[in-house]
């Protein structure tokens, strides 16, 4: 049984939301603020995370911080503020997802069901990855620069798996939304990708405004660049 926890202070929400989800045959753990959000959070205990970002005590975006920082969990922010600026704050700080109230139950279920197949789906081949001084080991889904251990989102960890695994091979914008989040995940599009991109970028480029590893190919996509020296 999957279990979710949800961050939301809307009584009525959190009511339908329970039935919705147990209708489903998910588990699922509720926090109404921040406070009891950081009692509740266990890491290694949830498959996914949905989290409203105006709380009473906070912001939701407060709490994914600090998720992000031990656990690369799916998060899927679901909340009223549609304003661009707090969709990408949402998506830089590491949340997989956005969507903005109200919305359609089928469409959230759908998102949810589609995070969670990614995740549990998402098998690379082989035990190791290793270019450009970054290495990923992938029974453990553990990414390290330099020996440094770096904290990716799920997201960011397979986009780079699919990258690092082609080489110096340009990879479509649409093959790589294709790989990552499935044919029917249509509200995924090119701009989501690209947050993603530079989000990675930051984290593993020592110069994310001048690349060397994560190239764009104008009008083509993303390409994995292998240095001088830095196969292995």
């Amino acid at each position: 049984m999957k279990r979710l926890f949800l961050l939301e202070d809307d009584l009525s929400l959190v009511n339908g939301l329970s039935f919705a989800f147990a209708r489903q045959g998910y588990a699922l753990d509720v926090a109404r603020t921040l406070r009891e959000a950081d009692l509740l959070w266990e890491e290694g205990k949830y498959d996914l995370l949905i989290l409203d970002v105006s709380l009473p005590d906070g912001s939701g975006f407060v709490f994914c911080r600090k998720v992000r920082a031990v656990s690369p969990v799916p998060i899927l922010f679901l909340t009223a503020s549609d304003e661009e600026h707090s969709i990408m704050t949402g998506l830089d700080i590491g949340g997989d997802d956005y969507l903005t109230k109200p919305f359609k139950l089928g469409v959230l279920l759908s998102r949810i069901n589609a995070l969670l197949r990614r995740a549990e789906g998402f098998r690379p081949a082989g035990p190791e990855l290793s270019s450009n001084g970054i290495r990923v080991l992938l029974l453990q889904g553990q990414v390290f620069k330099n020996g440094r251990r770096l904290e990716l989102t799920a997201a960011e960890y397979k986009l780079l798996c699919f990258l690092m695994q082609n080489p110096g091979i340009v990879l479509s914008k649409e093959r790589i939304l294709d790989r990552l989040w499935d044919c029917e995940g249509n509200y995924i599009d090119g701009n989501t990708l690209t947050v993603y991109v530079r989000r990675l970028r930051v984290k593993v480029e020592d110069d994310p405004s001048e690349p060397k590893m994560l190239l764009t190919v104008r009008r083509m996509g993303y390409k994995w660049n292998v240095t001088e020296g830095g196969a292995s």
